[in-house]
């Protein structure tokens, strides 16, 4: 919003204003599609556009927001889809936030291009822990961290167990989401089943359920998180979902949830939860996180400017704003950015990023918490 005025055009103001719009009637208009939060939305039309055009005169983008929308960017995947089999516009350059795989046999028909180096030069500079697929590009990412407030907790959780000797010696000061209403408490859920499970993350994948055995592998979980549920907040009431976690902290009536690195960053740089709120990651296993992909249609409307945009998203710069603006994780190494930043963030930077997979392994999960861990709660 600006500070509204009155002002006079004269004759002498009238070429520049003509040539201006001249100017950026000349710019190639990309079309960008994403389905994040608002957080990202904003990120993308209020730093990385104007960021954008900057570096690349010729070039900009218009960003269409499918939040809200059924299947959001899935569904502009299969126009596009169709666009490639009728040989027409498909109107779109970019996705944001966007799983190829989603559109259901695009990538075996080759609608994705396949980004490296040749096309994507500051791909050379990734995180070697993001690397996935080919036709995705994974520019940030983000992981659950423990948030303390440091004035009420005198050392920091380096384990898992140092998080349930918290819990337990300070009743009612720690607490985490439902793992159905919200990816902290979900992950940490995921986190307590690997702790009585090895410490494995590889001991679970969407091609090893088995009913049985995993009622046997979860049980171990169950049997950690009922001994922790009386020393929760509420004596076991449970945030529904990732906000109410934050709001909780940020009130003081708790000292220690598990929280999304965007999120709770964020929160801290805004002020909305106070300066003494400190984020850090687990040392003996981190808990679970992922990335945010991005993906380049091989039909888009303008190829070329679309794979500069995927180059400038992996620029140092870029991935210092991700960091600073939104809380992320840099899709790039740490190394690629000023030292002064990795020091910084020193506490939250992931060794490793587990993962936990999704479809049957999901479901027992959830439904297993709310019959062993959360009985006093209705699902709904």
């Amino acid at each position: 919003m600006f500070n509204r005025r009155e002002f006079i055009l004269t004759a002498a103001t009238v070429p520049v204003v003509a040539a201006s719009r001249a100017f950026a009637q000349d710019r190639k208009v990309l079309q960008v599609y994403t389905d994040g939060d608002t957080n990202i939305s904003d990120w993308w039309n209020n730093v990385i556009k104007p960021a954008f055009e900057a570096a690349h005169p010729d070039l900009t983008f218009n960003l269409t927001i499918t939040r809200g929308v059924a299947d959001g960017n899935t569904t502009i995947g299969q126009r596009v889809m169709a666009a490639m089999q009728s040989n027409t516009d498909p109107q779109a350059d970019y996705f944001e936030e966007f799983d190829p795989a989603d559109v259901e046999g695009s990538i075996e028909a080759g609608l994705w291009t396949t980004i490296d180096t040749s096309n994507v030069p500051n791909l050379a500079m990734i995180n070697p822990a993001a690397t996935d697929l080919p036709v995705r590009l994974p520019y940030r990412g983000s992981q659950v961290l423990i948030a303390y407030d440091s004035a009420k907790v005198a050392e920091a959780p380096k384990t898992f167990a140092d998080i349930l000797a918290f819990a337990k010696a300070n009743p009612g000061r720690f607490t985490y989401g439902r793992p159905d209403k919200g990816g902290s408490g979900s992950n940490f859920v995921i986190r307590a089943i690997h702790e009585a499970n090895g410490r494995d993350p590889a001991a679970f994948t969407r091609e090893n359920f088995d009913p049985a055995k995993a009622e046997e592998m979860l049980q171990k979980a169950w049997a950690v998180l009922q001994d922790l549920h009386p020393h929760t907040f509420g004596e076991g009431t449970y945030p529904a979902g990732n906000t109410p976690a934050l709001q909780l902290l940020a009130q003081g009536a708790v000292d220690m949830i598990p929280a999304w690195s965007d999120q709770a960053l964020q929160a801290i740089n805004q002020g909305v939860l106070p300066d003494t709120v400190k984020v850090v990651q687990l040392q003996d296993l981190a808990l679970c996180g992922g990335f945010a992909y991005s993906a380049i249609p091989s039909n888009a409307t303008d190829h070329a400017g679309a794979m500069t945009l995927a180059n400038f998203m992996l620029s140092p710069e870029m991935q210092v704003s991700c960091v600073r603006e939104i809380g992320g994780f840099p899709g790039i190494g740490w190394e690629h950015l000023p030292p002064e930043l990795k020091a910084e963030y020193i506490d939250v930077i992931p060794v490793s990023i587990p993962t936990f997979p999704s479809g049957d392994w999901q479901t027992a999960k959830n439904d297993g918490w709310y019959k062993n861990v959360a009985t006093n709660l209705t699902r709904d």
